[in-house]
């Protein structure tokens, strides 16, 4: 009995110390892991299409690979020295923008005092000064860490493929790891998808969307640094609640105080279409689906920011989903869900 009780104490050590020495040496390569697996779940359906036309795993794989690469690296190559080009012509010309004379123009009464005016512009001045900085220091960032973001997308793409080529004995292997049983294990499975392609074609893919419609305005009426708002509109409408508005709106009043009357409404209109496009696209991506609170996700993006970096506006909903995912298993039933509602639709 005694040396029963020893084996499995040793067992449970040398795991216990095998596991946490894995994670320090996964560590820098873990979000890379994690954002593969993501890719291989929005992508399978692809790859089963494929492996049913080639009826071989490794080529199915490999051909939805290639597919990827393409879409991530064309996009790259061309547009990432315009919008280099774009943020350094923007830093230059956001220190010389005079920020107080459209605000003296739209409210004369509150900036009569010159003292108030110069503290105010002085302050938005400190504050688009800080901001541009921090885009130029990011970008730098990426050109210094370019061998390092190589080996990440080298480990997304190796990760992408074994998922999408063993996703079965994969998926088995990770049920054979839960302590649930069966039905709240096929529960847990069925809901986590459907969470997951949800936030991913529901609020990603649509708000890239956005940000792109909002782009064709900032092109069609000349705006400077048309690519560079456009990649920020795009970012800004993955986020709910805040959406492209927080692009849009600002380019807008630029051309109105300018005396641009047409540019601005052709922004706005452009805007107020990318802005009321997710109420018609949504229910399109998202039909039969689980749907997560806009409040949980938006919530869960912001403290995924802070926590992983760019990477955390994806990972961070999907953890509180999964979490309120087990809580909707366990708790009853007979109270209507807040934070997470099923799409009973047909």
């Amino acid at each position: 009995m005694d040396r029963e009780y020893f084996r499995k104490i040793t067992t449970t050590v040398i795991i216990l110390i095998l596991g946490v020495l894995s994670f320090f040496l996964l560590r820098p390569i873990l979000l890379s892991i994690i954002f593969g697996l993501i890719l291989a779940v929005v992508f399978i359906s692809f790859y089963r299409k494929i492996n049913n036309y080639v009826n071989s795993k490794d080529l199915a794989a490999s051909i939805v690979c290639i597919v990827l690469m393409v879409i991530i690296i064309v996009p790259l190559w061309y547009l990432t020295p315009v919008v280099i080009d774009q943020s350094i012509k923007f830093y230059i010309s956001s220190q010389q923008i005079d920020f107080i004379t459209p605000f003296k123009t739209i409210f004369p009464s509150l900036f009569e005092s010159e003292a108030f005016s110069a503290e105010i512009g002085a302050t938005i001045q400190s504050f688009v000064t800080r901001t541009t900085n921090s885009m130029m220091n990011s970008l730098s960032r990426v050109i210094l860490d370019f061998p390092t973001l190589f080996l990440q997308f080298l480990v997304v793409l190796f990760t992408f493929f074994f998922a999408l080529r063993d996703n079965e004995q994969l998926t088995n292997y990770i049920k054979s790891l839960l302590p649930f049983s069966k039905e709240v294990e096929k529960k847990l499975f069925h809901s986590s998808k459907n969470i997951t392609l949800s936030i991913l074609y529901g609020q990603v893919v649509i708000g890239i969307g956005q940000g792109i419609i909002a782009g064709i305005g900032f092109f069609i009426f000349s705006v400077p640094n048309a690519l560079l708002l456009t990649s920020l509109a795009a970012v800004a409408g993955i986020f709910p609640i805040i959406g492209t508005a927080i692009v849009w709106v600002p380019v807008a009043i630029y051309f109105l105080i300018a005396g641009d009357t047409f540019p601005a409404l052709g922004i706005t209109i452009f805007g107020l279409i990318s802005s009321i496009v997710e109420n018609w696209l949504k229910p399109i991506f998202v039909a039969k689906r689980t749907r997560l609170n806009s409040s949980v996700i938006l919530i869960g993006m912001i403290g995924g920011l802070f926590f992983f970096g760019i990477l955390g506006i994806i990972l961070g909903p999907l953890i509180l989903a999964y979490l309120l995912i087990i809580l909707e298993i366990y708790r009853d039933k007979k109270v209507k869900g807040v934070f997470i509602q099923e799409n009973n639709s047909k």
